[in-house]
Formats: C-alpha cells, sequence, structure tokens
C-alpha cells in the first residue's frame, strides 16, 4: 500500500511557470501529464501579452561563425538585444523600475554569451535595468528562474548542424526557466533536423505564437 499516493500528483503539478511555457515540455517529457497549477497557468506580464514566442530567424542572413572551438552568430545576438529593448521599452508603461520583471538571455555556446554580454554593455536604453538582466550559459541557470527568458540558440548553416543543441534535455532545462515569458530565437531551417525543435517550432505555431525575423526588420 502506498503511503503518499498524492505525492505523484504534486509531481506533475509545477508552480513556476505559465501553461503555454510549459506545454512543449509536458507534451515531450510528460507525455502530457504535467499540468501548470491555477495561481501561475495564467501568470504574464500585463494583460494579452503573449507568454511564448519563437522568431525564426531562416533567410535572415544571420550564418554562424566558429570562434576557437566555440560557434557564435553575432547578428542574432544583435537581433536580440533590438527585441529585447523593444519590449523593455514596452514594459516600462506597466513597471516602475523597482518591481521591473527578472530576465536571462541565454545561448548554449559559451563564446556567444560572451558577445551577449558585450551586446548589453553596450545598449544604452537597457542600463536602467541592468541589476534585472542576466546573461549566461544553459548550464548556468539550471534551477534558477526568472520572469522573461530569451534563448539564442546560435546555430545556423545550411548543413542543418546543430551540435549539442541535440541534447534535448538540456534545452528543456532551459525552456522551462521563464515564469512568464519565453522567446526563442532560432533559424528553423537549421533547427528543424532534428525533430525535437521541428515539433517545437509545430507547437509554437498552433500557440499562435510563431513570428518571422523579417516583421522586425528595419527598413
Amino acid at each position: 500500500m502506498e503511503k503518499h499516493p498524492e505525492a505523484v500528483v504534486l509531481l506533475e503539478e509545477q508552480y513556476r511557470m505559465n501553461e503555454s511555457i510549459m506545454g512543449y515540455s509536458s507534451k515531450v517529457f510528460y507525455d502530457d501529464r504535467l499540468k501548470a497549477h491555477a495561481s501561475v497557468a495564467h501568470h504574464t506580464l500585463f494583460p494579452e501579452d503573449l507568454p511564448l514566442t519563437f522568431i525564426d530567424t531562416a533567410g535572415c542572413g544571420f550564418d554562424e561563425e566558429l570562434e576557437g572551438t566555440s560557434t557564435t552568430n553575432p547578428e542574432e545576438a544583435a537581433f536580440l538585444f533590438r527585441h529585447l529593448t523593444q519590449l523593455v521599452s514596452g514594459l516600462s508603461a506597466h513597471y516602475k523600475e523597482a518591481d521591473f520583471p527578472t530576465i536571462a538571455v541565454i545561448s548554449p555556446y559559451k563564446q556567444q554569451v560572451y558577445l551577449l554580454q558585450e551586446q548589453l554593455q553596450h545598449t544604452p536604453e537597457l542600463q536602467p535595468y541592468i541589476a534585472k538582466i542576466a546573461v549566461n550559459t544553459i548550464d548556468s541557470f539550471q534551477g534558477q528562474e526568472r520572469d522573461i527568458v530569451y534563448i539564442g540558440l546560435t546555430r545556423s548553416n545550411t548543413e542543418g548542424t546543430i551540435g549539442f543543441l541535440s541534447d534535448i534535455r538540456r534545452m528543456n532545462v532551459a525552456m522551462t526557466r521563464a515564469r512568464k515569458k519565453l522567446v526563442v530565437i532560432g533559424d528553423s531551417a537549421t533547427l528543424s533536423s532534428l525533430p525535437f525543435y521541428a515539433d517545437f517550432i509545430a507547437f509554437a505555431q498552433e500557440k499562435d505564437a510563431y513570428q518571422s525575423a523579417w516583421e522586425f526588420m528595419e527598413i
């Protein structure tokens, strides 16, 4: 006889993130059994905000570069910060600096993280909020959480080579750090070589959470 049958139920209910952020993880790793507690299920940054967005950089010419043994993507890094700056500008109408949402910017690649950290230092509009913004690798965020998480996937090549992005459990860790908003930026043409990403992009499309980077490109 089980002493604590309710323990099984507790393991299948999470208290961190909006149900749209959790949905794909639940589908892939929990057979759709993972549920969001009512206290967080519909949490957003403000009414009508989208909790999940995949921004597709395919066709934008954001090609990866090899730096030593690590991969970088300078144009993806610049794009990510343009998008984040736009988001922060919009959020400033809803929040004061003191209670501003916490933000994580994550990449799987250390050299890309250095680029992102440099980009943050050179984005004047973000300096008032810099104490709220952390930039680091996926592994360093294990066990942590933030209100907003940006993941820059970095890889973009014609061969469909994704390296250790194929470690989908590590990627699941990254994608479940966000409480209220998750923004994933990547090249669908490269990423779709692995079903995990092809299915995630399809999931985003089903949720009306898919956007092309072209929509944000400066004219």
